[in-house]
């Protein structure tokens, strides 16, 4: 039988019930323990969690992998949304497999340490020689040992036919369509245990046309796959489907067959109430990216007045050209601070932010046996320590790894398996990750 595991005794755990910690067997949880209990299971190994506080895994449900190549670019500095794409793409177009191998390493790695169990990536730019970029990730993932929700992006919309990416980084729908299901049949894993999934992902209104759009929910509808892409982020797309299509993006979405429980949104800034109302309805989820609406000045993702709604709302970190950092308790800080500098003090909480970026962003990827401490749940959970300065004088201890931003979880557990453990991951060189990672965004940046 495999060995069942008693994480003892936490210093706080997000979960009703657990106050002695959870039982975990063959990559599940199969016991809470109650103050006052020992476990009925019989357990035969312990980790005393002592000084840890445990949360469930976070899930990271947007990102681009391969920006992490680009973080601070100068180039991209100081520029809202279009601007900073337009700068940035024809560096994009140097991408190479080397290259996106070390920056899917850098994000993945930076995620995991951050308490981050699952992610997904949004993959669209495909130069010549980089056809094979999903495959690169999937990888990757499987060497780490995380949770992977890789999206097939797409753009087919240019310069020349009025899009906004250069011609050298998109491609013709056969290609996309033919790839997509290529990866789909190669990587696609179904039912609780996944470890890697794929998901259909044209990039946007302003990059893809409105037939690759109306074929890639045909795909992904025959395969039973989920869907993804940018929308509402800022008001220049909403500008650009108004003049290019003469309707809203939300509109737009629905014209194309897009509005269903198998999407989920990048952004969702810019939708009004009624807009709001008819994705619920739909069963549409949106994943909230603080940082990079702050930094890119895209505006504010109204989440309260979506969870009110009934919308189902996420987070990620978006690319690190726009955040800078793949870090996902970073995340979750960032939208307690967001969300409360709009709503006030009484509409959003620490445990608000934390329930975000798990059962919300579980939501978001389909995945409901993800992102919650309880009987049968995966046993993915991040334990944080405190015994930093940063927590010195903390009372509250899940309070304190929001508001006292912890960033590096000491443990991580994934399908019941350690791929942290004392704030490293084992088998991984970071300081040759490093100087590997520094040497391909000098040869992008040429």
């Amino acid at each position: 039988m495999p060995a069942l595991l008693w994480l003892k005794d936490p210093l706080a755990i997000l979960a009703e019930g657990a106050e002695r910690g959870v039982v975990v067997q063959d990559g599940r949880i199969v016991e809470l323990v109650a103050a006052g209990h020992e476990p009925a299971t019989p357990y035969t190994k312990v980790f005393d969690a002592g000084q840890h506080v445990v949360i469930p895994g976070l899930i990271n449900t947007h990102h681009h992998f391969y920006q992490t190549l680009t973080r601070s670019s100068p180039a991209a500095l100081d520029r809202e949304l279009f601007g900073w794409l337009k700068a940035l793409y024809p560096i994009w177009a140097r991408l190479t497999p080397a290259a996106l191998e070390s920056a899917a390493t850098v994000a993945m790695a930076e995620l995991l340490l951050s308490g981050c169990t699952t992610t997904t990536d949004h993959h669209y730019v495909f130069p010549a020689g980089l056809e094979n970029a999903i495959d690169i990730e999937a990888a990757v993932a499987r060497r780490l040992g995380l949770r992977a929700v890789l999206t097939r992006g797409s753009m087919n919309l240019s310069e020349r036919n009025g899009g906004l990416p250069p011609d050298s980084v998109v491609q013709d729908d056969d290609t996309i369509l033919a790839d997509s299901a290529r990866l789909i049949a190669a990587h696609h894993e179904t039912g609780p245990d996944a470890m890697v999934q794929i998901a259909l992902a044209p990039c946007s209104p302003f990059s893809v046309t409105t037939q690759l759009m109306r074929d890639t929910a045909a795909l992904a509808a025959r395969h039973g796959v989920r869907l993804h892409t940018h929308l509402a982020e800022t008001n220049d797309e909403t500008a650009f489907c108004e003049a290019r299509f003469g309707m809203r993006p939300l509109d737009y979405l629905e014209d194309c067959g897009w509005l269903h429980d198998r999407v989920w949104l990048a952004h969702g800034v810019h939708f009004a109430p009624p807009e709001i109302a008819r994705m619920a309805k739909a069963g549409v989820s949106v994943t909230h990216c603080p940082c990079s609406n702050q930094i890119l000045a895209s505006g504010h993702c109204p989440v309260c007045d979506m969870e009110d709604a009934g919308l189902r709302v996420g987070l990620g970190v978006d690319g690190s050209a726009s955040n800078n950092a793949s870090n996902m308790m970073q995340e979750v800080r960032a939208a307690l601070l967001f969300q409360r500098h709009h709503y006030g003090v009484g509409r959003v909480s620490h445990r608000d932010a934390l329930r975000w970026a798990t059962e919300g962003s579980a939501a978001c990827v389909g995945r409901p046996e993800l992102g919650r401490i309880g009987v049968g749940q995966a046993a993915d959970m991040a334990l944080f320590r405190l015994d930093e300065l940063r927590f010195a004088g903390a009372r509250d201890p899940l309070a304190a790894i929001v508001l006292s931003g912890a960033h590096r979880a000491d443990r991580v557990m994934v399908a019941g398996r350690w791929v942290v453990e004392d704030g490293s991951i084992p088998g991984l060189d970071v300081a040759e990750l490093i100087a590997r990672q520094n040497a391909q965004s000098l040869l992008l940046h040429r």
